[in-house]
């Protein structure tokens, strides 16, 4: 599976940005089916670690938010679209960083926000996307 991420830019704090990740790919025929994935959003501030903000789950009922998420952040998906969102508001200075989505087949998707395996090991990750918050 691939996926890519869209819709980054620059913003005022208090300012929203929704970003996109579409999945494309995947071998149907062994099960990798979009709509079979958890999805995550991942955020990279320079010099700093990949940090889980948001996941959902496979049919898109059940999300979990990092609390640096929380409140402002908001993860959906449209299965029929094999895409998954990012809708911010209220965006601050220290939201700035590079955003990465991701999917995994097997894990749920509270393990893949919370990192209880490496980062690497998940099935698929996008090439990021920089996003940008000025005071």
């Amino acid at each position: 599976l691939q996926l890519v991420e869209s819709g980054g830019g620059t913003v005022q704090a208090g300012g929203s940005l929704t970003l996109s990740c579409a999945g494309s790919g995947g071998d149907r025929e062994v099960g990798e089916k979009w709509e079979e994935y958890v999805v995550g959003w991942f955020r990279q501030a320079p010099g700093q670690e990949r940090e889980g903000i948001t996941c959902i789950n496979q049919n898109g009922q059940d999300t979990f938010y990092t609390d640096s998420a929380k409140g402002r952040f908001t993860i959906s998906r449209d299965n029929a679209k094999r895409t998954a969102y990012l809708q911010m508001n209220n965006l601050k200075p220290e939201d700035t960083g590079l955003y990465y989505c991701s999917a995994d087949l097997f894990l749920s998707h509270q393990e893949m926000c919370r990192k209880s395996y490496p980062l690497e090991t998940f099935d698929s990750w996008g090439q990021g996307t920089q996003v940008s918050v000025s005071s």
